[in-house]
């Protein structure tokens, strides 16, 4: 790899080093081939120690998305080649994820979309011919169910509140020390969300300014009111556990706990959890 592709900061560099032997000579259009037969053999190979209800030795509960047979799908978007490099080394090197597709550009980008069955987009904001916001409302539209995260060096308030409010489910900076993409992916797949940390921070921090903190406490009143169960799914959601984990905590069904999630969304006049998480904090609900 050449001087110019090491112009990432440190946090990239391990995984650079791994994907330059990786990645780097693995074509996009064979990645998905690869972790296809890579995941049925390793499927094979660990069916007879798996335990019921699981096709194979899971890597983590069954009931969770990303299954050694069934790996979260991912489409990554970027007009950084090195970034993508890096991103799909670590997807690669998770038996969870798979990487299904990448793209260097929005109109690629709307191409592989439509062409892929896919669960998550990792997506830059700045594409070269378009916003990655125009992506993710795309990706919505033709797959209400995908989940969308941002990975971009723009973190200013505007560009975060944008994503969330098109339907983005994370948000990570690039060059941050805190997070993982395979871990994000998992967290959303799962039904959570995944923010760089010191950006959940600072978002909070902005709704305690200039009375905002009253006005929307004011606003929740109308809003109607969360029962004590949707309070205590309310509180787990905004710590970052999965619909799994908060049915395991409180002895119920994941789907008594999407229940409860949709109760919530309705109630608050929210569409994702990172929304609901924000405005709860925000007005005193938590």
């Amino acid at each position: 790899m050449g001087e110019a592709m090491r112009t990432a900061s440190a946090p990239w560099s391990s995984l650079e080093r791994a994907a330059e032997g990786v990645v780097a000579h693995v074509p996009a259009a064979r990645h998905e081939d690869a972790r296809a037969a890579e995941a049925g053999a390793a499927a094979t190979a660990d069916a007879a120690a798996a335990p019921a209800g699981c096709a194979s030795a899971p890597l983590w509960p069954c009931f969770m998305a990303g299954q050694i047979e069934k790996p979260v799908r991912v489409i990554v978007v970027d007009d950084d080649a090195h970034i993508r490099r890096v991103i799909a080394q670590e997807l690669m090197c998770d038996r969870r994820t798979i990487l299904v597709a990448e793209a260097p550009s929005l109109r690629e980008g709307k191409r592989v979309v439509r062409e892929h069955d896919f669960d998550v987009l990792l997506v830059d904001l700045n594409l070269g011919d378009g916003r990655g916001y125009d992506l993710i409302a795309y990706a919505k539209e033709l797959r209400s169910s995908v989940e969308a995260v941002v990975v971009s060096v723009l973190e200013a308030d505007d560009d975060v509140m944008r994503a969330f409010e098109l339907g983005a489910s994370g948000f990570l900076v690039k060059n941050s020390w805190f997070g993982g993409f395979a871990q994000a992916v998992l967290q959303v797949a799962n039904g959570g969300a995944s923010i760089t940390p010191s950006l959940a921070r600072r978002m909070l921090l902005r709704f305690d300014r200039g009375g905002v903190l009253r006005n929307l406490t004011s606003g929740a009143r109308t809003r109607g009111r969360l029962s004590e169960r949707e309070r205590e799914v309310l509180r787990m959601i905004s710590s970052g556990m999965t619909s799994a984990e908060i049915g395991t905590m409180l002895g119920i069904s994941h789907l008594t706990v999407n229940t409860h999630v949709r109760k919530i969304y309705s109630k608050l006049q929210v569409r994702n959890r990172a929304q609901a998480v924000r405005f709860a904090t925000a007005s005193g609900l938590l």
